[in-house]
């Protein structure tokens, strides 16, 4: 039987394995912020059920059947979000904890009538397309992170690390969401930059430009 957890499991290490991340069990731990304990019964019922692998060095990895159910929580999960934002306008810095819960509850008759309403394509209101895209796929696309960008250029932000809600609304207060225009002021001493956004300067810390991905 496949539960919720289990689902979040597979996805969880989808998503980091698409963001270019080795999967141990401490990944998932932080990725899923639940105790190490935890994570070790978690890979054991997974293993039973032949969705995942657990290499010698402590790796683990999908197996074809695992895949399939991840990409599958993935492509609802995207949905979600999409029919959240482009048919109900929630705020965009809502939608991904929304979706989290309810990716579980879609049916395959309820799945295809949101692919005939939005698609199959197109990004979710965070910026990120369907599939996790590792940060050197990102960087063939040309983009590049904020915290890397060059002092007095302007850019577009393209897309945003979506799993950290106080984040999504701090930047949303401050105008920072995909589409928006900045101009990379000033680069300063302590791994900060200040941004001119609308006219107006706002300085961001380090943590916070190294999850924002401008072109």
């Amino acid at each position: 039987m496949i539960t919720i957890s289990k689902e979040d499991y597979l996805k969880a290490i989808h998503e980091a394995e698409g963001e270019g991340q080795n999967v141990i069990s401490a990944t998932l731990a932080h990725w899923l912020s639940v105790s190490p304990p935890a994570v070790t019964m978690a890979l054991k019922r997974l293993k039973k059920d032949g969705l995942v692998t657990v290499r010698a060095d402590g790796r683990v990895q999908l197996t074809p059947k695992g895949r399939q159910i991840a990409q599958r929580t993935v492509f609802r999960h995207h949905l979600i979000e999409r029919m959240l934002s482009e048919t109900f306008g929630m705020e965009w810095y809502k939608v991904h904890d929304e979706a989290e819960r309810l990716e579980h509850a879609v049916s395959p008759d309820f799945e295809k009538k949101l692919v005939e309403k939005l698609g199959r394509g197109g990004k979710c209101p965070h910026g990120n397309v369907l599939s996790p895209e590792s940060p050197a796929a990102r960087r063939r696309h040309g983009l590049t992170l904020l915290a890397a960008a060059e002092e007095g250029k302007s850019y577009t932000v393209a897309s945003v690390y979506e799993r950290d809600r106080k984040l999504l609304e701090f930047l949303d207060r401050h105008h920072i969401r995909p589409g928006s225009r900045l101009t990379l002021a000033a680069r300063n001493y302590d791994q900060t930059v200040t941004l001119k956004i609308k006219d107006r300067l706002f300085t961001l810390g380090g943590s916070a430009a190294e999850k924002i991905w401008v072109s």
